[in-house]
């Protein structure tokens, strides 16, 4: 990890840790956006990490991007930080201007049946995005369609122009359904876009949810170690019993391994991209958070399940995030139908070629 780094995940961690508390996350459930957070995180240059400064970003890699979002999963930070860093690598990778609004995309960006039909006035969008993040919160949304002759373009859409139906994750996280009527552009604000680009944007999306698990999980076995030793029972800590040391063993190897993935993802990120990489530490977290919630939550007992503790708004962000993007069985899919055409012949030389 480089120094600056290092000083950048410090001092997003003690400003998050500082903004988001139990009280804020529940108002940000109930449907009350955390302007001030935004506000600060905007003038921190904090929402702009990862963007080149010569196209209007903060500067940084992915790598120190992926490791704010995995932060923002420990401290289940109710923003659409991702989203909005990733429109703007998206709009700046494809030659259009990045936006100081808040941005945002559908989870379902390169399925979305989206048309755009040219008139003497400019473009016109017809369609409709699903699962948009904070849709009713941003100002903009990301959407990639198709014309008549089957050519592919990007657009920012203002979202005041578009009917917005909400909709929420598990987690209580707006996944609104944006609908385009007839939405007019001009000319100049529509670009075209290869298929590749979309597809490198679905993989990095993948691994914010991988960072956003790892943090939720790393947050879900602190709360867990820190219940077994406070809560007493036949006059000693929960913890000093065998059959919870042993339950809280699995939680952390669990939590260790998934800290490893992201740790590899996020050195490796700007280097290589590989859709088998990518595969593998989705399936890991997909496979963590199922035994990670299930042994926090008996460790907890019925006080995890109240709306006074904490647990639970980790716990169903892990649920939620497991989902997006495609959950372990959609990738587990998506690995062996790679190696079925590229390695079906030389499996062991492919799994010993892996390097972590």
């Amino acid at each position: 990890m480089s120094e600056i780094r290092s000083m950048l995940e410090e001092t997003v961690g003690k400003l998050l840790k500082d903004y988001c508390t139990k009280e804020l996350i529940t108002e940000a459930e109930k449907g009350v956006f955390p302007r001030d957070l935004w506000a600060t995180l905007t003038e921190l240059g904090i929402t702009s990490v990862g963007i080149e400064e010569n196209q209007g970003g903060a500067g940084g890699d992915l790598g120190d991007f992926l490791s704010l979002i995995k932060l923002a999963g420990f401290f289940a930070t109710p923003v659409p930080l991702a989203e909005h860093v990733l429109s703007n690598w998206l709009l700046s990778s494809a030659g259009l201007p990045v936006s100081n609004k808040i941005s945002t995309f559908s989870q379902e960006i390169h399925k979305d049946p989206i048309t755009f039909n040219l008139s003497e006035e400019g473009w016109i969008l017809t369609g409709r995005a699903s699962f948009v993040p904070w849709g009713r919160d941003a100002d903009n949304v990301i959407v990639v369609g198709t014309t008549s002759d089957e050519t592919m373009l990007l657009a920012s859409v203002p979202l005041m122009d578009c009917e917005i139906k909400q909709k929420n994750s598990l987690a209580g996280e707006p996944r609104d359904e944006v609908t385009l009527s007839s939405v007019l552009l001009p000319k100049d604000k529509t670009v075209m876009v290869e298929l590749e680009l979309i597809e490198k944007l679905t993989l990095i999306s993948t691994l914010t949810r991988v960072m956003l698990m790892t943090g939720a999980i790393e947050r879900i076995l602190e709360l867990t170690v820190a219940y077994s030793k406070e809560r007493i029972q036949f006059g000693r800590p929960i913890s000093k019993f065998q059959a919870i040391q042993q339950q809280l063993a699995v939680l952390a190897g669990e939590a260790t391994a998934s800290m490893a993935v992201a740790d590899y993802m996020i050195n490796n990120v700007d280097t290589k991209l590989q859709v088998d990489e990518v595969a593998m530490a989705k399936i890991q977290l997909g496979d963590a958070a199922e035994v990670v919630s299930r042994i926090a939550h008996q460790v907890h007992a019925a006080m995890g399940f109240t709306d006074e503790h904490p647990l639970h708004q980790s716990t169903r962000r892990v649920w939620a995030w497991r989902d997006e993007f495609g959950n372990e069985t959609t990738w587990a899919l998506t690995l062996g139908e790679k190696i079925l055409e590229t390695s079906s012949n030389r499996l062991w030389p492919y799994i010993t070629s892996l390097k972590g």
